[in-house]
């Protein structure tokens, strides 16, 4: 049976887009440049983003077209002893899908209660306390009380819009992501003219763009835009790979993939340009703080209540923001449960919507124990270890992968077929997949076990969090990870006595033209 396919070029790339386009742009981005100067972070970003990003991007575009499978099928293509790091992938996908939900859900929350912002205004103080009062939050990984309602209704309200959105698999997704993926930026742009209208927005101005030369020589800024990178581009979640399998063998894999990067982080200057007008105009501006979750639901709440001094408007704007917020998670959200739900189905000869909504309910289930009282500091943790271990690791093997154990030289004629007078030079590519991604995501990783073994193996001692909770809520999951494909390896093993035979086709074995 021949695999579904995105019904357009545009289709496709609005697609990713909307992938790579989530939570972290309109708020940990912005973060981070104010946290290492400004336009220093930029150029770093923008430098990163064209030596590392952008190859592993099309890469995993490249693989995903060719092998017609999700991450493991194609990393098995590559060498048969690579599938463990699809499963890894697949995990991480799991994994942060289940907390991302969570984030949606409090997005949809604040959504709902941004006519709170019309009676607090002028008042900041109540307005950084909203959203912790409405999720009854201990901000401790103990106290786990009970699960707000509210919170849960929302939360039965994500994971319902995920599943209708990609119910029909790349039918469904065709349909909304092309009102989906424009919306945030036309909320953006509403919330940009505000800020530019307020005293002191070229003072923000100035500070986001104009490069503080000191910066440069600070270690944190290079790992900091490395990792924005690589989390913002939705590599190593499996997404690309599921994603590029369904492209059609006549797609402009190099210059698709180009769009999307720039149009990944033109969404991300764009929420620079909100929070620091909006921010400056408020008197906030150095208030900004490089964790999201504090920005969007403590710190821009007291901006809100102090744009104007007449109540309504401010409550419409604070619908606006989270209307933004609600349109970036929820494409996010559906790409990363798309992409394990490919890779499961592809690998047992599944029903695609079956497996669908089968990782919904279990991850929807699994999130209750985050909407707790307890929720917050566990969730914490938990982004933390996925996000500076395990990701990352994935995309060290990745790169290994593909640069050292598979020609890169085949890898380079897939992302060149179609193209006209640009082509992804073969110098660049090499150097960028067999040395400059290894070598930085190497180092990225070990910053980051250094960083943690240097506060005692503890993330957030300084939160009261403690050792056991980081065994519980980091290691433990860490482990199941990087253990994810030798388990699945076993269940292979045991559903081939019962006459399962897997797909184990290498790359030359898989012809170019069948999925046509």
């Amino acid at each position: 049976m021949s695999r579904e396919k995105w019904s357009s070029r545009s289709t496709f790339i609005f697609a990713a887009i909307g992938s790579a386009v989530g939570l972290g742009n309109a708020w940990r981005f912005p973060g981070l440049v104010a946290k290492h100067g400004g336009g220093s972070f930029l150029l770093v970003y923008i430098v990163m983003m064209i030596v590392l990003g952008i190859p592993i991007l099309m890469s995993e575009i490249a693989i995903g077209r060719h092998v017609r499978q999700g991450a493991p099928g194609a990393m098995r293509a590559l060498n048969k002893k690579a599938e463990p790091i699809g499963w890894i992938a697949v995990s991480n996908a799991l994994v942060i899908a289940i907390y991302y939900a969570v984030l949606f859900a409090w997005v949809i929350l604040m959504f709902i209660a941004s006519y709170k912002f019309a009676g607090l205004t002028g008042d900041a103080v109540g307005a950084s306390g909203l959203w912790k009062g409405l999720i009854k939050t201990t901000m401790t990984t103990s106290g786990y009380g009970t699960i707000a309602w509210p919170v849960l209704i929302c939360l039965l309200a994500a994971w319902g819009a995920t599943f209708w959105c990609i119910r029909n698999g790349t039918g469904s997704v065709g349909k909304i992501i092309k009102y989906i993926v424009p919306l945030p930026v036309f909320c953006l742009l509403i919330l940009a003219i505000r800020g530019f209208m307020m005293d002191g927005a070229m003072e923000g101005m100035a500070k986001l763009f104009i490069p503080d030369p000191s910066a440069f020589s600070d270690s944190t800024l290079w790992v900091d835009a490395i990792g924005q990178v690589f989390y913002s581009m939705s590599v190593a979640m499996s997404i690309m790979f599921a994603y590029g399998s369904y492209l059609d063998n006549k797609s402009n894999i190099a210059v698709d993939s180009i769009i999307i990067a720039f149009a990944d982080m033109l969404v991300s200057v764009i929420a620079s340009v909100v929070m620091f007008t909006t921010m400056a105009g408020v008197g906030m501006l150095d208030n900004m703080s490089s964790e999201g979750i504090s920005t969007a639901f403590v710190i821009y709440p007291q901006a809100i209540v102090q744009l104007t001094d007449i109540p309504w408007l401010n409550a419409a704007f604070g619908y606006v923001f989270y209307f933004c917020l609600m349109t970036l998670a929820i494409d996010s959200l559906f790409s990363i449960v798309e992409g394990a739900s490919t890779a499961i189905a592809d690998k047992f000869k599944l029903n695609r919507k079956k497996t669908t909504i089968s990782i919904c309910i279990i991850d929807g289930i699994l999130g209750l124990f985050f909407i707790t009282g307890a929720g917050l500091a566990w969730l914490d943790i938990v982004d933390n270890f996925v996000n500076s271990y395990t990701v990352i690791l994935t995309g060290v093997l990745e790169t290994v992968a593909m640069g050292w154990f598979f020609k890169t030289s085949k890898l380079l004629g897939q992302i060149n077929r179609n193209t006209g007078k640009f082509k992804m030079p073969q110098w660049i590519y090499n150097l960028s997949i067999k040395y400059i991604a290894p070598v930085i995501l190497s180092g990225l990783f070990i910053w980051n076990v250094v960083s943690l073994f240097r506060n005692g193996g503890i993330y957030g001692a300084g939160a009261g969090y403690s050792m056991v909770a980081n065994i519980i809520g980091g290691w433990l999951i860490v482990a199941l990870c990087l253990t994810s494909g030798f388990i699945i390896k076993l269940i292979v093993k045991v559903k081939e006595k019962k006459g399962f035979v897997a797909d184990c086709r290498s790359w030359d074995e898989i012809s170019e033209n069948e999925a046509e």
